[in-house]
């Protein structure tokens, strides 16, 4: 089904009278149109009258035959042929001549009471109008009557009313506005020619409605209409009441409506915007109205209804068939929806302040149904896009953006979109900068008022400079003096040069004029000289634009005789006969040219006219001179300009008799002269052409280069406005070609097309195709060297085609160690065939090839499930479509071949190796904050009844960790890793070093800035870390020096406290300290300034303290109860704060913190279970410093109750059970050695049973330290023991429960010879009392605390 098609249009005739014509016509369509002949407009009923029309329809061949024509018949024919899919028709004219005018028989024509120049208001009604005489009078011989404003044919509208009485033309203008104004000519044609008058009519504003408000815009008109916005023009008023127009408001209505709906919500200045929210097939007039600070003005007259809809759409869309009482249904079969491509061409046609239109072509793959568009924009410079019509999509290929930032710059792209998706953007716009790119223009040169009437005067300027768009000028007028200005005329004027008519005879005058274009109007010029308004002593020639005047032809005339005179005359002959001679030509001698220079140029044509370009065509002199014509000059002016204004063209003379003239300005009338040169100098000037005006004119279509499927390079043109007498004509270089020797001219309806034979380098040139009978269509191709080398080669690939490849033959491995080899065409049809060939063999579907061949996405495959050696070689697909062929190879020997098949065959045993758990990701590590070292590795393929086992130097580790099956990540956490810990685990893999360099990292990391303290011995300079490891690496610096440590100057640990203890400080020991970490790469330093602050320091003796009573490791089965108590020492009172694990506690049924009296504080567990197990530290601070201590807590399984038991250790160290008196015990507490002594101190552990349930309130606490005696400085240092009153020293202490009391004694400050004594006690005594100790454990379960030296029992956990 499709719509009716003209194949065959109908031709117009002209007959004489009494005479029949036929029109015929060949239409196609389905289903079968109804055909309908019209006359004027007016449906012809052939039954009606028979005896005049004969209608027949035979074979899709439809015709209208007209019996006896006469005058009447003088009409225009439409043929309108209708299907329920549309409506089509075509037009055809027929011309009845009378063939009975005498011989010689001519019409004088005279126009009298004319009318002159008019003055109107706007919304007044206008008449004026000629007598005309016309001789002889014949009644049936009519003249016919054209008006024309500014050379423009006028039709009868509701504006404009024209009236023809037989001797008075009259026409009437309806409710003048500004758009009447201009130069009105009437026209009165006879056969023998035509007689015109014209004057000049002038509009002037109504009354505004507010005081001060600015006349009302003209010319309002719509351009670029389409679906989605139409863009309303128009021209700005001369009158802005006093004060500039801030803008203008444009209002569109409905056709058919009354209501009237304003588009902007804020004035826009440039006078051109693009009015959107249309609904889509429904009409709109529109109309402007202006605003400056006193008001509105008064509306525009309304433009001409236009329909929001595309083009192309209007142009196909035709009035809608009749409904024929018949219901056709048609099966289809469905289509798959295509995602539409990428639109192209995009590109941005207007850009102004208020808004930007982008442009773009539709996508050449959109599949079977409409696209829609979504349009994006971004800021340069950025890639964030942002999609503009997010809800509704765009229905044409055009889109005004609204609501830019001024003075940025934006990128803009565009999708496609339909019922299968939204396709890929198109390629971004350049950069655009929000901003009127049109400039307003500059002020006009100089102004030259001249007499002419005692009402008028002309006015003469200099056009604006680089003006661009320029819509004319203002020219106003003032009586000097007054400074009181009023508008001449008020609507713009295009040229130069205008007649100000309406002054006041004598009166003395001054004009002044303003440029106008669609971004504003300019500055006003310069005053004129003052004129006084009287009539010139000769009056100017009329002036009377578009009146053009015909160039005679040349006629040679041979046979004459020498040194004879001769006149000529000239007549002119038609169908109806020959014509009255013209007057004699002056008297000519004929004799010989004896000028040296040559003649003048003759039979100027002017081709391929443009808007800013076109072919001047001549031909050389009849007389060339003494010598050869070597070359031509062109020169060129302006239609109106004056004789002076002449000016070349070319500096340098071209030999041709052709030129293309450049540069031309649109919508500008030129004249061109040619003259001649040889060697003698340059002859006479050619007869000047008729005027013609640069423009483009609709239907303009140029030469296409086409090559078709054959390889055929031809040259093709196409013609819309034939005539019956038209003809192409095809030339080389302007030239006729006569014969066609290299090319063959076929033509065919309104397309003609020129077709080379054998292309090669005798066929560059310029070639042009002329249409005769029409208005100058023309056109030309340029065929030069490189344009020729591209189309042979295009011509090439279509003799011989070739099936295009997006890739080329590919080999890639698959799961399982497949191998598949494939390429991809860019675009094949589904009778594309492939042919797969190994070894110069084709090979074929089967058990070792499986083929796949994707039409659809070109896509072509072949998969192997393994290669063996005899698949080493060449592997080929050979594709044919059509003609069109294509193959692409690929060769797999020697070493890319045996990498390949080693590959396969690896990717085969990992295929099988992960159907089971298998590691997606190997064993590697990471060090936390806490410096722990966290082990991991994840695993892929888990499935409920896997298991993972971690392993240690080969043997098993135990992990409480469940395995996620989720996730498949395994993890195995070190705390507090070392290489030499026996608590904890050893880890020996690659790379230990590099881990134990990132925990001393994070340890460095950790530091505290160095702080400086005072102490009884001097000055400690100290700082904190997170956790201390016995192989982290520090250094102290003294003023970039490392310190050499002395018994003045020690450094130690204790705990997580890093120290520098300066005893006994002097002047020198002033300055810049620092301890640096080592890490194994830059490490880390942290620095403090010693400035003699220590005597101040000193005399603060009051600083928070732990004075004693924590152990190091305590040891205890699950189900106990755990209480520690340890003296504080602080004046002020310090603060006291239990961390577990570097965390703070907080008191609860669980965990019982205490702090009493200021000086005792406790700790107690009640319920132990394993997840009490760690590190337990205890932090007081007062406002002259910080100390901590901590102890280890580990909690082992339940190994029953033994029984209320309480150990000892004897004087020598042994442990024994019973009373006894303890030897005082050291402590160490430096880092580097672990051996620094200790304040010496009796310490009696004693572990007793008190019931469960017993409250911790209850037990025994550490006796502080006598207000008389300095504290120590070390965390080790304990008070003395309080033993209770009903227990002896030394003996058990009978209890009901399991919970642990631990007291220790501090009574006296050792000696140097204790310390001496003390020191050097004996070891062999130490590992006898160990072993006993380790022996008794293994047939008890008991808890001991050791303070001796840092030695230990592995079964009671006690460690280093």
């Amino acid at each position: 089904m499709h719509t009716p098609e003209f194949v065959i249009k109908p031709r117009s005739h002209t007959v004489w009278e009494k005479q029949c014509v036929r029109l015929h016509c060949t239409i196609s369509g389905w289903p079968e149109p109804r055909v309908v002949w019209y006359k004027n407009n007016v449906s012809i009923d052939p039954m009606a009258t028979p005896e005049k029309y004969k209608v027949e329809s035979s074979y899709s061949v439809h015709s209208l035959e007209i019996n006896k024509c006469d005058f009447d018949d003088t009409a225009q024919y439409r043929v309108s042929a209708m299907n329920s899919k549309g409506e089509t028709s075509a037009f055809a004219s027929v011309v009845v001549k009378t063939p009975c005018l005498e011989y010689g028989v001519t019409f004088e024509t005279h126009l009298v009471e004319k009318f002159g120049v008019s003055f109107g208001r706007e919304g007044e009604t206008l008449s004026f109008g000629c007598s005309v005489i016309i001789y002889p009078s014949l009644q049936r011989f009519q003249p016919e009557i054209e008006w024309y404003r500014d050379d423009k044919l006028l039709v009868p509208s509701k504006w404009v009313q024209m009236h023809w009485s037989g001797d008075r033309a009259t026409l009437t203008l309806s409710h003048l506005n500004k758009e009447d104004e201009g130069l009105y000519t009437l026209r009165v044609i006879t056969k023998s020619g035509f007689e015109t008058h014209s004057a000049y009519v002038f509009v002037r504003d109504a009354d505004a409605e507010v005081a001060g408000a600015p006349g009302a815009p003209l010319d309002v008109h719509s351009l670029d209409a389409n679906k989605d916005y139409v863009i309303v023009t128009w021209k700005q008023p001369a009158v802005d009441g006093g004060s500039p127009i801030l803008g203008y408001f444009v209002d569109r209505c409905e056709v058919g409506m009354t209501h009237w709906a304003q588009c902007n919500d804020t004035p826009v200045k440039f006078a051109r915007f693009p009015v959107t929210g249309l609904v889509e097939g429904r009409s709109y007039v529109f109309r402007v109205r202006a605003v400056n600070k006193a008001g509105m003005s008064h509306p525009s007259r309304v433009s001409e209804p236009v329909a929001a809809m595309d083009p192309a759409d209007r142009t196909r869309k035709g009035p809608s068939a009749p409904w024929t009482g018949q219901i056709i249904v048609t099966e289809e079969e469905p289509v798959e929806g295509v995602v539409p491509g990428r639109p192209c061409d995009l590109s941005v046609i207007e850009a102004t302040k208020n808004y930007v239109v982008l442009s773009w072509k539709p996508p050449g793959e959109k599949g079977h149904e409409g696209v829609m568009y979504y349009v994006e924009k971004c800021v340069s410079g950025t890639d964030s896009w942002q999609r503009v019509n997010t809800e509704i999509p765009v229905k044409s290929p055009r889109f005004a953006l609204f609501d830019l930032a001024e003075g940025k710059s934006y990128r803009f792209r565009v999708r496609c979109c339909n019922s299968a998706g939204v396709g890929e953007p198109s390629e971004p716009t350049e950069a655009t900068t929000v901003g009127d790119k049109l400039d307003i223009p500059s002020a006009p040169g100089r102004v030259v008022p001249t007499r002419n009437t005692d009402t008028s005067v002309v006015v003469s300027w200099e056009a604006s400079r680089d003006a661009k768009e320029l819509v004319g000028y203002y020219i106003e007028s003032s009586v000097a003096g007054s400074n009181t200005w009023e508008p001449c005329n008020n609507k713009p004027v295009k040229g130069t040069r205008f007649i100000c008519h309406g002054l006041t005879t004598d009166e003395t005058y001054v004009f002044r004029v303003r440029a106008v274009n669609a971004a504003g109007i300019s500055e006003f010029s310069q005053e004129s000289e003052a004129i006084k308004v009287k009539a010139a002593i000769a009056p100017l020639p009329a002036f009377l634009p578009g009146v053009r005047t015909c160039r005679p032809p040349l006629v040679w005339v041979s046979e004459l005789k020498e040194n004879m005179l001769y006149q000529f005359q000239v007549r002119a002959a038609n169908m109806a006969g020959v014509g009255i001679p013209s007057l004699p030509s002056e008297t000519f001698k004929c004799e010989e040219w004896t000028i040296a220079v040559p003649g003048p140029p003759h039979d100027l044509q002017v081709q391929e006219i443009r808007k800013d370009s076109l072919v001047l065509l001549w031909k050389p002199p009849v007389y060339q001179g003494r010598d050869p014509i070597n070359g031509y000059y062109i020169d060129i002016k302006e239609a109106e300009a004056d004789f002076e204004m002449w000016r070349g063209v070319n500096e340098k003379a071209t030999d041709k008799t052709f030129m293309k003239i450049k540069d031309l300005k649109e919508g500008e009338s030129y004249v061109f002269r040619v003259r001649a040169q040889n060697k003698a100098g340059v002859g006479k000037v050619s007869d000047s052409t008729e005027p013609v005006e640069a423009v483009t004119k609709p239907g303009t279509t140029e030469i296409v280069v086409n090559v078709d499927d054959d390889g055929v390079i031809s040259l093709n043109f196409e013609c819309s406005n034939l005539t019956a007498d038209s003809k192409f004509v095809w030339s080389k270089n302007y030239v006729e070609m006569a014969e066609l020797e290299r090319m063959t001219i076929e033509t065919k309806g309104s397309k003609s097309k020129a077709i080379f034979k054998t292309p090669s380098e005798e066929d560059l040139g310029i070639y042009s195709c002329f249409v005769t009978h029409t208005d100058g269509v023309s056109a030309s191709y340029t065929l030069s060297e490189e344009t020729l080398k591209e189309l042979l080669k295009i011509s090439h690939d279509h003799k011989f085609p070739i099936i295009p490849l997006k890739t080329e033959l590919a080999v890639e491995l698959l799961e399982k160690g497949r191998v598949r080899f494939w390429l991809q065409a860019e675009k094949i049809s589904a009778n594309g065939k492939v042919e797969y060939v190994f070894n110069d063999n084709v090979v074929h579907q089967g058990e070792k090839y499986k083929m796949n061949f994707d039409k659809n996405t070109g896509i072509i495959e072949m998969f192997m499930e393994s290669l063996g050696k005899e698949d080493e070689g060449t592997f080929t697909f050979q594709l044919q479509d059509g003609k069109a062929t294509n193959q692409s190879s690929l060769v797999l020997i020697g070493d890319v071949f045996k990498q390949l098949q080693k590959e396969s065959e690896f990717q085969k045993k990992e295929w099988i190796r992960k159907q089971g758990p298998h590691f997606v990701e190997y064993l590697g590590y990471e060090v936390t904050p806490e410096c722990c070292v966290r082990l991991k590795c994840k695993v892929a393929n888990m499935k409920k009844d896997s298991v993972a086992l971690w392993y240690k130097d080969g043997r098993e580790i135990k992990v409480n960790e469940k395995l996620d099956f989720s996730e498949g990540v395994l993890t195995l956490e070190i705390a507090q890793v070392s290489s030499i810990s026996q608590r904890f685990s050893i880890i020996c893999f690659s790379g230990f070093k590099d881990l134990m360099n990132q925990v001393f990292s994070v340890i460095a990391n950790s530091s505290t800035p160095l702080k400086i303290q005072s102490t009884e011995e001097g000055i400690r300079l100290y700082t904190f870390v997170s956790y201390y490891n016995d192989e982290l690496h520090v250094t102290w610096h003294h003023k970039d020096a490392a310190i050499a440590f002395t018994e003045r100057i020690k450094s130690g640990v204790v705990g997580e406290q890093l120290w520098l203890q300066i005893s006994e400080p002097t002047e020198k020991d002033k300055g810049k300290y620092a301890i640096e970490f080592f890490d194994g790469k830059g490490g880390l330093r942290r620095t403090v300034e010693l400035a003699g602050q220590g005597e101040e320091t000193c005399s603060k003796p009051n600083r928070a303290r732990v004075a004693g009573g924590l152990p190091d490791v305590v040891t205890i089965q699950e189900g106990k109860c755990l209480n520690l108590t340890c003296n504080i020492w602080g004046e002020p009172v310090p603060e006291v704060t239990w961390l577990k694990n570097e965390r703070e506690m907080v008191s609860n049924d669980h965990y019982i913190l205490k702090f009493e009296s200021g000086k005792f504080a406790s700790f107690t567990i009640t319920s132990i279970n394993t997840s009490d197990s760690g590190k337990y530290s205890i932090l007081v601070k007062n406002k002259y410093g910080t100390e901590s201590g901590d102890f280890t807590l580990n909690v082992i399984e339940n190994m029953g109750d033994f029984g209320v038991v309480s150990y000892l250790a004897d004087a020598d160290g042994n442990v024994i059970v019973g009373p006894t008196t303890p030897e005082p015990t050291y402590r160490s507490t430096t880092p580097s050695t672990r051996s620094v002594p200790i304040t010496p101190s009796p310490v009696t552990p004693t572990l007793t049973s008190t019931p469960a349930n017993t409250t911790p309130q209850n037990k025994t606490r550490a006796t502080p330290t006598p207000k008389n005696q300095t504290p120590s400085t070390e965390r080790s240092s304990t008070p003395p023991a309080q033993i209770p009153n009903n227990q002896s020293h030394g003996s058990p202490t009978p209890q009901t429960s399991d919970t642990l009391i631990l007291s220790t004694s501090n009574t006296s400050t050792p000696t140097s010879a204790e310390k001496s004594a003390n020191t050097s006690m004996d070891n062999e005594k130490i590992t006898a009392m160990l072993k006993e100790c380790e022996s008794f454990c293994k047939t008890h379960s008991f808890i001991i605390i050791l303070t001796t030296y840092k030695r230990g029992c592995s079964d009671c956990s006690v460690w280093n």
